[in-house]
């Protein structure tokens, strides 16, 4: 899975950006599991990268909510 940018996520609607938030926790957990069972993961920068990229969706997200109570 790629990194997500921000002006792609921007791009993605709502539902989208649940489906990706739920797919990469997913795929946190399974490089989470891998480093506790093999010790090293195969790909240290992967991790860092997944936190980010959820990190920048669940703000994107908060913004958007803000803008629709903002606009009420």
């Amino acid at each position: 899975m790629a990194i997500l940018r921000a002006s792609e996520i921007r791009g993605m609607t709502e539902e989208e950006m649940k489906k990706k938030l739920v797919e990469l926790k997913r795929e946190l957990l399974k490089e989470r599991a891998h480093k506790a069972a093999a010790g090293a993961p195969t790909n240290p920068g992967r991790m860092r990268e997944i936190r980010r990229t959820i990190a920048r969706i669940l703000t994107i997200m908060n913004e958007k909510k803000r803008q629709k109570n903002l606009n009420k």
